[in-house]
């Protein structure tokens, strides 16, 4: 689909991190934008970095794992601008709690966010798409969506976003709907994910703890985003797939040999590895010796 001056752009997790590269990348380009996030302080400060770029900018605070207040967002969009042609899903956490020993809050979080806030962001925007004769919609998965090793909630949730975005592709296609659809799937980039508990729901109670052995963990994944591709860059391979109409979209396409492998393994039958190696961090069986290291100092 052609993004073109005058069309309008839906972005969550607009406030930051990919989400605001996006939006800053389709304003550059004429777009009017509809920010929608949690972080009231960081929408604000993303709606002044917008308006100097001289399009027109409406803020929409949101919870994405709300269905009501993704329809409002919706009605807010279309309220405002008449239509809709671009919508990212884009909003997305992750937790450092204990998948199995924790909380079932972190669950919660996590899947209401990355998972939720996707089916909810499709189920309000594509009728609107659909009804207008134009759109296009990309969801953020990631390489966890196609290689398991970062987390279980994490992993599930980004798997999903995977699968349900093949299954609209495979939907508007064979509806003949003029629908374009992309799922991303990033691996390091810039963003201040790692922190996501900064917006930790208070209806879920207190935050869970970190896991035990995060603390060897965490500090290699914090480095590798720090060193990770900038959010611009992302923002530019997403606005190139648009324009072309592609689903796979791969700002790090060393990553997928990693992925390649796992599913020539699935293939074989063989049983899942001890870890996953990935670009930036240390070898999944040193990271490994690491942890039980600590485990036995305990």
């Amino acid at each position: 689909m052609e993004l073109a001056a005058g069309q309008v752009a839906v972005v969550t997790g607009g406030a930051s991190g990919i989400g605001l590269a996006l939006a800053e990348r389709f304003a550059r380009g004429g777009l009017n934008v509809v920010l929608a996030d949690v972080d009231a302080p960081g929408l604000e400060a993303a709606e002044a970095r917008l308006r100097a770029l001289d399009v027109e900018v409406l803020v929409v605070p949101t919870d994405v794992s709300d269905e009501a207040a993704v329809q409002a967002l919706a009605g807010a969009a279309l309220g405002r601008f008449g239509a809709v042609h671009v919508l990212c899903n884009n909003a997305g956490v992750v937790s450092r709690a204990d998948p199995w020993f924790g909380p079932l809050s972190a669950w919660t979080w996590v899947l209401g966010v990355n998972l939720w806030g996707v089916v909810h962001g499709i189920r309000a925007f594509l009728p609107v798409m659909a009804g207008q004769g134009a759109g296009y919609i990309v969801n953020t998965a990631s390489m966890a969506g196609l290689l398991p090793g970062f987390g279980p909630s994490y992993d599930a949730s980004k798997h999903a976003v995977v699968a349900i975005s093949e299954d609209l592709y495979r939907m508007v296609q064979q509806l003949g709907l003029p629908i374009g659809v992309s799922v991303l799937c990033p691996g390091w980039v810039r963003t201040s994910i790692m922190d996501a508990d900064r917006n930790w729901p208070g209806r879920l109670g207190e935050p869970p703890p970190a896991a035990f052995g995060s603390e060897v963990v965490a500090p290699l994944v914090s480095r590798a985003i720090s060193e990770g591709t900038p959010p611009a860059v992302v923002a530019d391979v997403v606005a190139e797939a648009i324009a072309t109409d592609r689903f796979w979209v791969f700002p790090n396409p060393e990553w997928v040999e990693f992925a390649v492998r796992r599913w020539h393994g699935i293939a074989e039958g063989a049983s899942p590895e001890m870890g996953v190696d990935v670009p930036g961090l240390p070898p999944a069986a040193e990271l490994a010796a690491m942890v039980q290291q600590l485990l036995g100092g305990s």
